[in-house]
């Protein structure tokens, strides 16, 4: 795969340094672990679950942080039994410790984390700030129209 360089489009341009972060956060999460696997659904209009196949961790095992627009998934297994007591003839489930980033888009909430079965669920919703929505103007009544100096010493002249 051809390496893209977008140091050109940064000659001209201010201010956009969050969009190199991403592309730089979106390279390196390409090329990251893929432990644990998870999906990204939408569930409705700015809404979305976010799940993570987390078997073997409980509740207290996982943190969740968001911050900057970025959230961050961790794990960290309590320790089993003593390996001596338990002699594995497959051993499948990974109880590895884990950190996983996401870069969430303006306005991105994280309403609330749910774990059951093995799964976590985060939710997240966007919220646009009233500050922000689209308004509609209302067109008032004709407003007076200023005089130009000249033409009003015209008018009381004639």
């Amino acid at each position: 795969m051809t390496a893209f360089d977008p140091t050109p489009l940064f000659r001209s341009a201010i201010g956009f340094d969050r969009l190199s972060r991403l592309v730089d956060s979106a390279r390196a999460a390409s090329e990251g672990p893929a432990y644990p696997p998870y999906n990204i659904e939408r569930t409705g209009d700015g809404s979305y679950v976010l799940t993570m196949a987390v078997a073997g961790f409980g509740s207290d095992d996982l943190d969740i942080t968001a911050q900057d627009n970025v959230l961050t998934v961790s794990g960290k297994a309590t320790p089993p039994a003593p390996e001596a007591e338990r002699r594995y003839l497959h051993r499948g489930i990974a109880g590895r410790a884990f950190e996983r980033r996401f870069v969430l888009a303006d306005h991105i909430q994280v309403e609330g984390a749910d774990l059951a079965n093995g799964l976590l669920h985060v939710s997240l919703k966007r919220e646009v700030p009233e500050a922000l929505k689209p308004r509609r103007i209302t067109i008032g009544g004709q407003a007076p129209r200023p005089a130009i100096e000249g033409q009003a010493t015209e008018q009381l002249a004639a």
